[in-house]
Parts: structure tokens; sequence; C-alpha cells
């Protein structure tokens, strides 16, 4: 008779709704794990005397307190991970959480595959070696200014590398935002580089520079003749990135229809390739980024809610340039060290070069200023540079102003190259429903559209904020 299955670790299920807590328990129980069930923090600790867990998974809300605080208790063994388990992904208690110790986040509910990948991970974890590497880059900080591969020593951007480096070593979804040019990959790549998975594969992603049409088959891959020109297999993004890190970059310019199955993955750790019915394992870490603001994007329809709050476990948002101006001259130094480093000639700036940096505001944040000190030691032909090629955006001579993409006269519309479809399209619909006195009916004829249609248009357009041109 073969002996009995190895007992893989003893879990402790604090969570108040019963159902949830024997369901996830026979789950783990049939995993070969040891469980036990607490419904309050009393019975919580008092679960923890009697057997040290080597896994608690933890809800929030709980009959006698906050589940945070169970998480500082001096009774939790050392070794311990602590994984959140809420039926809503809250920002503030989720951050507060991973602060304070715990090391992932299930959103409920908890399917099997992603419950069993996670714990996977929790066990696997002892005294990280990443904290190593995090000491190390503290160091390099303090001496170089530069924390991975991200440079300056701002209060802004310190706040930043201690996110960076707690989240790090956990495997919870990151979504970063902030304005275009603040170094939003090298956030993600950072967060790689310090993380259990720093050995595998990391990869970057723009979202939106895909075309829609092709964009599921590039993200989760196709099966040979799956569609007209599909010659062949080809893996995804996810299976490329296999046992490491996703950053899809501009995941707001994704077609809300894909978004869906990238919420299935992210839920379900499982995907498959379009012409394929064998789904696939995600073990994917993805970072999300986008320069909109969040809760912009998911009232303009752009991004998903439910999407949003799943992306948006641990949010980092980064400051833009002008409010680190500390930063600008050790970046340009550094910038400029690079070029000198890649062209065989090391230049120095001037005094006036200096002061140019210092008063810029920068809007284009690093990247400008990392093209301004490329193109300004391109063309300086000695070994200072007294002035700057071209100039900071805050101080360049407006442009001229170019007619409006989109012009609303009484009885017509007037487009121009630079009109968004949606800004057309909202247009004529308002104007077309103005010409017909408002009968719904009659506009919804004359556009060609359903009254439902219409319908769903305007509440769309009622619940946008500010007006629009030609309103």
């Amino acid at each position: 008779m073969p002996p009995p299955p190895a007992i893989q670790a003893h879990v402790l299920i604090v969570d108040d709704e019963a159902l949830t807590a024997e369901a996830l328990a026979a789950l783990l129980a049939a995993e070969h794990f040891s469980v036990a069930i607490a419904g309050s923090l009393a019975e919580a600790r008092r679960q923890i005397r009697l057997q040290k867990p080597d896994v608690v998974l933890l809800d929030l809300q709980l009959p006698d307190g906050d589940g945070l605080d169970l998480i500082a208790d001096a009774e939790l063994p050392d070794g311990c991970r602590v994984a959140l388990i809420t039926g809503y992904a809250s920002i503030d208690t989720s951050v507060r959480a991973l602060r304070l110790g715990a090391v992932d986040c299930l959103v409920k509910p908890i399917a099997r595959e992603p419950l069993l990948a996670a714990l996977d991970r929790l066990i696997a974890i002892r005294r990280p070696a990443g904290n190593d590497n995090a000491a190390e880059m503290a160091r390099i900080l303090d001496e170089e200014g530069r924390f991975g591969r991200l440079q300056g020593k701002s209060s802004a951007m310190r706040l930043i590398y201690r996110q960076i480096a707690r989240v790090a070593q956990t495997g919870v979804t990151v979504f970063v935002t902030g304005e275009s040019g603040t170094g939003k990959e090298m956030v993600a790549q950072t967060v790689h580089d310090l993380s259990r998975r720093s050995t595998q594969p990391f990869l970057a992603v723009n979202c939106g520079g895909i075309s829609p049409n092709l964009m599921e088959s590039e993200i989760f891959g196709h099966e040979k003749g799956s569609f007209t020109g599909a010659d062949r297999q080809h893996r995804g993004f996810f299976e490329q990135a296999s046992g490491g890190t996703l950053f899809l970059d501009e995941v707001t310019e994704m077609p809300v229809e894909l978004q869906v199955k990238l919420l299935q993955v992210l839920e379900t750790g499982r995907y498959m390739r379009v012409g394929s019915t064998q789904a696939l394992e995600a073990d994917v870490r993805v970072i999300a980024a986008s320069n909109r603001v969040p809760a912009q994007a998911v009232a303009e329809g752009r991004l998903r809610e439910d999407l949003f709050y799943r992306l948006n476990v641990f949010p980092l948002e980064l400051p833009p340039l002008r409010d680190r101006m500390d930063d600008v001259l050790p970046l340009a130094r550094h910038f400029l060290a690079l070029m000198g480093a890649g062209e065989g000639g090391a230049k120095q700036f001037g005094p006036k070069a200096l002061h140019q940096l210092g008063s810029g505001q920068w809007r284009g944040n690093v990247r400008e200023l990392r093209n301004v000190v490329q193109r300004s030691y391109v063309m300086c032909s000695g070994p200072v540079i007294d002035t700057l090629w071209i100039v900071p955006a805050a101080t360049r001579a407006p442009a001229p102003l170019a007619p409006e993409p989109l012009t609303v006269h009484a009885d017509s519309i007037v487009l121009r190259p630079g009109c968004s479809v949606a800004e057309a399209e909202r247009a004529l619909v308002v104007m077309t429903l103005r010409h017909f006195q408002h009968h719904k009916e009659r506009a919804a004829a004359a556009l060609g559209i359903s009254i439902k249609t219409l319908y769903s248009r305007l509440k769309a357009y009622a619940g946008d904020n500010g007006p629009k041109r030609g309103e």
C-alpha cells in the first residue's frame, strides 16, 4: 500500500464567510494541504497558537476587527506568508497590507488555478534574496543617485523606490501611471529585476502600437490555420514571457472586447491561443501602465472598470519631471555621460546650459530631457556645451494655432485631420437630433441606427465631463 501523500503546508483561512472558507478548505485539502479555518481575529489567534501556519489567507473585514491587525501580530510566526482574500480590490487597504508584510492579493471569487499558483509562490518564498538586492540598490542610490534602472535622488523618487522595493517581492499586479516620458517602462523593468522572476524573461508590449485586428493573436498566440495568413503556430506574449514578467504599456488602448479576455487570464491563470480549445497556464506576472488617468479612462469607456480594479491592486503614480526638479541636472549629466561613452568623447555643460536645464518645465519629462541632451551633444563641436541646441519646451515659442479639427456651424460640420471618430460621431448625433427638434425616432432613422443605440449614445454623452467642441 503506497504511503499517503506528504502534507505540502499548513494553511490558515481567516474569513467570516463560512461557505467561502469551507470551499477553500475543501479545495486545499484535496491538494494535500492541512487547513484550519477561523471566522474572526480571536479565533485566528487561537488557531495560530494551536498550529503555526505556513500561509495565512486573510480577509480584511472581520467581525471583531480589521484583518490587517493580524499581519503585525506578535503571535504570527516568522516566515509565515500572508495573502489577502477580498471581494474587491481596495487600493488603500491593499497597499497598506503589502507595506505591513502581506505578499499577495487574491480577489474573490477565487478559482482553483490562481489559488494553487499563489500558494506555490508563497511556499517557495524564503528569506527573499531580493532583499539583498534592494539593500545594494539603496547603497547605490546614496552613492550614485541610481535605483535599478531609474535615476534621481529627489524625495518624490525615493518614495517610488520604497514602494518598488516592497512590491517587487510579491506576486501582485502593479499599475504604473504617469505622464508620457516619466519612465514607466523603467519602473516595470526595475520591479522585475528585484523580483524572484528576475532570471526569467521581461517582455514589454505597447498596446497602442499593435493593430487591434492582430492584438489578440499577438498577446495570446494562434494555431496554424486559425485565420487567413496563419501559416504556422504563433506563441503569444503570455507564452513568450512564461515564468517572467509581461509589461502591458498603454493598456487603456487595448480594445474593450480584448480586455475581457485579459481579465479572464488574470482571474483564472489560464488562456487559449486563437483557434485552439486547449487551455494553457499563464505563469506570468503582469505589470500594466497608462499615461491616462485611470478613473477618467474608465469613465470614457476606454478601460473596463472590472479590469481596472484587477490591475490596480498596487498603484504606482510617477511624478512628472517638473515636480522633481532636483533630479534635472543629475539626469542631464547622466545622459551626457552615456552619450560620451557611446560616441568616444566626453563633454560637459557650461554655466549657460546648466541654467537653461534648471529653468525649463520639461513638459515632455525625462524623455524630452534626454533628447535635448543628446542633440546638444551632437551639435556642440567643442568639449563644453554652452547652450542647449533645443531649448526646453517651456521656453520655446508657441506654435501657430492650427484650425480646430472639428468645427460645428449652424447647418454643417467641418472635419479636418486630427478629429477623432468619436468626436465626429458625437457632433453628427447631436446636430441630427437638433435638426429633428429632439424627435429621437426620426433622428435615429436618419442616422441609420436603432433607437436603443441612440439612447445609449446620449447616455454616454451625458456622462462625459465638460463641454465638447461645437456644443
